[in-house]
């Protein structure tokens, strides 16, 4: 062997479901070097091949033996390790013992002048192939995975049964065990195409061998060959292609040897909404639609197949059934579910539990239409807009007991806009319906207008305050009802749409709606837990958006409860604070001085005549402040009252540069100090600056 060789670790493995395959290809690239670091192999690049059925690691330049080395610690002083007599204490001998040394073999160094003793222990080179197996069989128990399971009669857990083993250094076998295997240089190829087994001479040849068995192997391959495939379709029939990045990442990763073929389904199938097909092809069975230069879907879809390229026809044909089979089925709930008017589902909502001590979606419903009311009631909402919001908020749900929503979960809300407008619902109902539900994650967009915004506030706030009023709070990262979600989703709307109401008092609502519905919680306590999950929240939304944490616990200070007050206000003082950063944090000092100093039980009534010209002109910039400021927040211009703050910063910077604030003169110091909690008053509903002045 020469001084360097590659090494090639492959663990074949049963089909890997597609997400979790990705997440082990990122893991490998950490895993490998970090193991042969952790070890001192040296090595060269890291290079990871991933499919289905395999993951591959290759190593270049991994050096035959690992270096000798030379470690050298510094222990206590010799003072210390040594008494008088010159004979080792108990310090020198557990240093040694921690090195693996004996205390004889400590040497004494000078350090600056001081003397220490030092451990020096020595390291052999070691054969680097006698250290893989260990090594490698430690990156394959390292890969996490969301699920794992034991096969035969072995004890190891991994996502899928492990099949194969190949590792080799240059061109020697490296014999890895794991779970009654040892490696060899046999891989597999494709399961259909060349199964093989396929013999690797050596390791810088696993690659090719793989690839030479109709295996594309890594993700970026793979997925250029479909998005080349799809491309050319498109140029054939001029249609395009939607490829939804989860979808799309899926099918890169269920196939090794991918190709994209075009089926067709009957026209008859388009009389059904374009959603619950396309739920069907892209939710069901992975395929692609086809949509035409208008963008109206087409009855053509894309396949992606792992079969073998010649017999296109027969595959076509096999997949052509069965969506034709998913298509059918979807057109006869869609016709069965339109033999009945949408509100005449909204009884049979009492077959689906919401939450066991919190009812059915029946119940769920009666409590949305009620608080909705209390929404457009306080946002001072036209009648006309109020009845299509009670409709709206009535027959939300409803589509959730309709045959296809129950086959095909992800159109619900979709399919009752659908069932809405059969029913001659007016529009602007259907279409709050279809988008209740949104916003659905980060970024997507809310509601359109007023009425599915006010329905989408009202479902969302009534499952969390009906959850955490349970004991059903998320916890750490567990979420299963999904309320951060939710809250985020309440906030994205209050703050885009500008909806004049008090989430405060909203939450307030929907909590006398439970009490009056029975159910029986401390209500203090769980309102309390609710703004502040929602004001942690906005909390994390504002850090994430760049604005600082002590900015944000300056406002937070002040006794904020309402989310939306809290961005806008933290949002105004972190530009005003960027904009002049010297003017805001000097008076944040100020402010902090003067909290310091501050006796709050002396009052604010100073007296005039036993002013200062320099306590003067602060008292009177003092008095002017508290106008502007309580003039502005009164008109929501926090901006307004933070100019009026900056306006204090002269005088009060004059006031300490030259008053003595602590006179020997109690009467003086009385004086003064009733003039700075006047100052410091001045703040309390704007932000306390004391908490930007922290370092």
């Amino acid at each position: 062997m020469s001084d360097t060789a590659t090494l090639a670790f492959e663990i074949g493995t049963e089909e890997i479901p597609a997400f979790d395959l990705k997440r082990a290809t990122e893991q490998l690239a950490e895993l490998v070097p970090a193991a042969l670091d952790a070890v001192r192999i040296p090595h060269g690049e890291v290079a990871i091949y991933t499919s289905p059925r395999r993951l591959i690691a290759i190593v270049t330049d991994v050096a035959a033996r690992t270096e000798a080395l030379e470690e050298v610690f510094r222990g206590p002083a010799a003072k210390i390790a040594f008494d008088e007599a010159g004979n080792p204490t108990k310090a020198a001998i557990g240093f040694a013992r921690g090195k693996g040394l004996d205390v004889d073999a400590l040497e004494r160094r000078d350090e600056n002048g001081t003397e220490y003793v030092y451990a020096v222990r020595q390291v052999p080179s070691q054969d680097v192939a006698a250290l893989l197996p260990e090594v490698l069989r430690g990156v394959i128990d390292g890969i996490s995975w969301p699920k794992s399971c034991r096969w035969g009669t072995t004890t190891e857990m991994f996502s899928r049964p492990v099949r194969w083993l190949v590792a080799l250094l240059g061109n020697t076998v490296i014999p890895v065990e794991y779970a009654g295997l040892v490696a060899d240089r046999e891989t597999r190829g494709h399961r259909f195409l060349a199964p093989g087994p396929h013999t690797v001479a050596s390791a810088d040849d696993l690659v090719s061998v793989v690839e030479g068995a109709y295996v594309v192997p890594t993700q970026e391959a793979r997925e250029a060959v479909i998005r080349k495939g799809v491309a050319a379709i498109e140029a054939a029939t001029g249609f395009t292609a939607d490829l939804p990045a989860k979808t799309l990442t899926e099918v890169i990763n269920l196939s090794e040897y991918p190709t994209p073929m075009v089926g067709t389904f009957d026209e008859e199938f388009l009389k059904v909404p374009e959603e619950i097909i396309v739920d069907a092809m892209l939710m069901h069975q992975r395929y692609f639609p086809l949509y035409d230069a208008d963008g109206k879907l087409t009855n053509k879809f894309i396949i992606v197949s792992n079969g073998d390229p010649a017999h296109e026809d027969t595959i076509v044909d096999g997949n052509e059934r069965v969506v034709a089979a998913r298509l059918y089925d979807a057109k006869f709930f869609y016709d069965e579910d339109l033999k009945m008017p949408l509100d005449a589902y909204v009884d049979r909502l009492d077959e689906v539990v919401f939450q066991e001590a919190l009812g059915t979606m029946r119940d769920k419903t009666a409590r949305v239409v009620k608080l909705s009311a209390r929404i457009t009631s306080a946002a001072g909402i036209e009648a006309a807009e109020m009845r299509d919001i009670a409709r709206s908020a009535y027959l939300a749900k409803a589509d959730l007991v309709t045959s296809a929503v129950i086959e095909f979960t992800s159109v619900q809300g979709i399919m009752g806009s659908y069932y809405a407008t059969a029913a001659g619902e007016p529009p602007r109902v259907a279409r709050a319906i279809a988008e209740h539900y949104r916003p659905r994650f980060s970024g997507d967009a809310i509601p359109t207008d007023i009425i599915g915004q006010v329905v989408a506030l009202s479902d969302k706030i009534d499952t969390i305050c009906g959850l955490f009023a349970v004991g059903q709070a998320p916890t750490g990262s567990s979420d299963p009802f999904a309320l951060r979600r939710a809250a985020l989703g309440v906030l994205a709307i209050l703050e885009e749409t500008g909806l004049p109401i008090s989430l405060v008092e909203t939450i307030d609502g929907s909590l006398i709606i439970y009490r009056e519905a029975g159910l029986q919680f401390d209500n203090a306590e769980v309102r309390r837990e609710i703004i502040d999950f929602f004001i942690t929240r906005e909390k994390v939304a504002l850090r994430d958006a760049g604005v600082k944490a002590d900015t944000i616990d300056a406002v937070l200070a002040c006794g904020i409860e309402e989310p939306i007050v809290l961005a806008r206000r933290a949002r105004a003082l972190e530009a005003a604070r960027t904009e002049n950063p010297q003017v805001f944090d000097d008076l944040a000092t100020a402010f902090a001085r003067a909290n310091n100093l501050r006796e709050i039980g002396l009052g604010t009534g100073y007296k005039k005549t036993e002013l200062t010209a320099v306590e003067t002109a602060l008292a009177e910039a003092v008095a002017t402040a508290e106008g502007d400021v309580a003039a502005a927040l009164a008109d929501d211009r926090y901006a307004d009252a933070l100019v009026a703050l900056a306006a204090l910063r002269a005088p009060v910077d004059e006031f300490f540069d030259t008053t003595m604030v602590m006179d020997e003169d109690p009467e003086v110091r009385a004086n003064r100090l009733k003039l700075l909690n006047r100052f410091a008053n001045v703040f309390a509903h704007v932000a306390d600056f004391s908490q930007m002045a922290k370092k």
